[in-house]
């Protein structure tokens, strides 16, 4: 999430249609400049707005990320054979921006039946949540409403597009170097850690990975591994992907433990750390208020 602010936000049931714009905005939450895995003059190397020169593009990154660490394994799964797609920068070309009040918003991302299902997932995991408030302090209510904002609790899918290709496709192309440039060398570090092999790393257009939708820098910070199998599995764990939703916003957006989400507290400001859209953060909170009533 470069620095881009807007007053609207895409269509998150639109699946395709949200995607950069989303992890725009999270990337400034998760705080994607503060990590760059290398200096201003090693990410000064060519860009381009085709195909041509890719390839060499994508040999000189295989060294820079090997200058930081990564694996050869993980960068040869991770970048060996991998093809410009420019389906990804028509997509990422393709944004349209919704300039909608919080009323339109609200109306349009929350209904009934997303309230009730969100209700019955709170009871599904009721014992879950309570072990993660225990441990981190976050509510069922603010960690069910995110989820149902995603991806309507997975039920809107994850996107179906090669993580590495099309991060190394946006990490490429000029408009967003540096920034997907970042979230590529996190992708390849989730590789080298053994949370996910490079096949399973599938997800959004622009590089959102399972129903919480982490960018791949955030995955790598803020993953936890709650299930306790040895992993940190949050396209399909249940635990992790909730947990380590609710430690982002612990150890990222610095929530405080029992205290109001209410527009203009601290955990209000905690939540602007998971999206920077005013019209999402405020949907959040009351969503969770409407999820706390009897």
């Amino acid at each position: 999430m470069l620095v881009i602010l807007v007053a609207g936000i895409f269509n998150v049931s639109g699946v395709i249609e949200m995607g950069l714009m989303w992890a725009n905005l999270k990337a400034v939450s998760i705080g994607a400049f503060a990590g760059l895995f290398v200096t201003g003059a090693a990410l000064a190397a060519p860009c381009g707005n085709t195909s041509a020169g890719f390839e060499p593009w994508v040999a000189d990154y295989k060294k820079q990320a090997a200058s930081q660490g990564v694996s050869a394994r993980a960068i040869a799964a991770g970048l060996d054979g991998v093809t410009y797609d420019p389906n990804i920068i028509r997509l990422d070309r393709g944004q349209k921006s919704f300039k909608l009040s919080f009323e339109q918003f609200y109306a349009r991302r929350v209904s009934s039946s997303l309230l009730s299902r969100a209700k019955q997932k709170m009871s599904e995991h009721a014992a879950l949540f309570s072990k993660i408030e225990q441990r981190y302090g976050v509510p069922p209510q603010i960690i069910v409403a995110i989820w149902a904002l995603e991806t309507n609790f997975g039920s809107d899918g994850h996107g179906g597009k090669s993580i590495p290709r099309s991060l190394a496709t946006l990490a490429f192309d000029c408009r967003r170097t540096d920034f997907f440039q970042n979230e590529l060398i996190h992708a390849l570090r989730i590789i080298d850690r053994g949370d996910m092999s490079a096949s399973q790393l599938v997800g959004g257009w622009a590089g959102e990975i399972g129903p919480m939708q982490f960018l791949p820098s955030s995955y790598f910070k803020y993953a936890v591994d709650f299930d306790g199998n040895g992993s940190r599995d949050l396209m399909r764990s249940v635990p992790d992907m909730l947990a380590s939703t609710a430690n982002f916003l612990k150890s990222k957006g610095g929530w405080k433990t029992g205290q109001s989400w209410a527009e203009g507290s601290g955990n209000y400001a905690a939540l602007r750390e998971w999206n920077k859209a005013e019209v999402y953060v405020k949907t959040i909170s009351v969503m969770a208020d409407k999820l706390s009533a009897r």
